[in-house]
């Protein structure tokens, strides 16, 4: 295949485009994302999967920008929970009336879990990756994911979302205590995208 010219990382979330910049290394591809984009339409997620969500978006961007579309979809899944928040992650407390945002979200699930033991609240972040074509042809996929377990409080200033909370044991801190280089190491959109860079090589996509 012929290598790219552009890739659109199809993600508002400046946390996301930053992780997804770094990963992609020195990549000779230009990187765009929707927070360059003036009037973006919000992609109905009516997957039921992390994967089938990633490659709604996916799709949906390449057709509306008529370029190549890298998407993700990703979030918390919480054993003691049946595995949500899940494909809800970003809008979980929204979805219970809590508020909506990163604190809100992080209060819900403290306070879901408050009468859990500490040995049972295990969970693991998820993350699939999609890319489409311009034509909204799914090219490829990935996923990945990172076990860990909840603390009862947050701790640390990096990263975003449910990162003060996930405690890593390998590291003894939790994600959002990690240096960045540290997260990119070991997380599930690390992996994950590591994974799909050398799969947009292996085709001859980038180089």
């Amino acid at each position: 295949m012929t290598p790219l010219a552009r890739l659109l990382i199809a993600t508002t979330n400046a946390g996301k485009v930053a992780e997804f910049r770094a990963l992609m290394g020195d990549a000779t591809v230009y990187v765009d994302d929707l927070s360059q984009k003036a009037n973006v339409p919000e992609v109905e997620e009516t997957g039921s999967s992390f994967l089938e969500n990633a490659q709604i978006k996916a799709a949906a961007y390449a057709l509306r920008y008529d370029c190549w579309a890298l998407a993700d979809d990703s979030g918390l899944c919480v054993d003691a929970l049946a595995g949500k928040p899940g494909i809800f992650s970003a809008r979980w407390a929204e979805k219970h009336d809590a508020g909506e945002g990163d604190a809100a979200n992080n209060r819900l699930v403290l306070d879901q879990l408050k009468d859990v033991d500490d040995e049972l609240r295990t969970a693991r972040f998820m993350c699939a990756l999609a890319v489409s074509d311009e034509e909204g042809r799914i090219v490829m996929t990935c996923q990945d994911s990172i076990e860990g377990r909840l603390l009862r409080e947050p701790r640390g200033g990096n990263g975003f979302g449910y990162d003060p909370l996930f405690f890593v044991e390998s590291h003894g801190k939790t994600s959002a205590e990690m240096t960045g280089d540290e997260k990119h190491a070991i997380s599930h959109r690390g992996k994950a995208m590591r994974t799909m860079v050398q799969l947009l090589r292996d085709e001859g996509l980038i180089v």
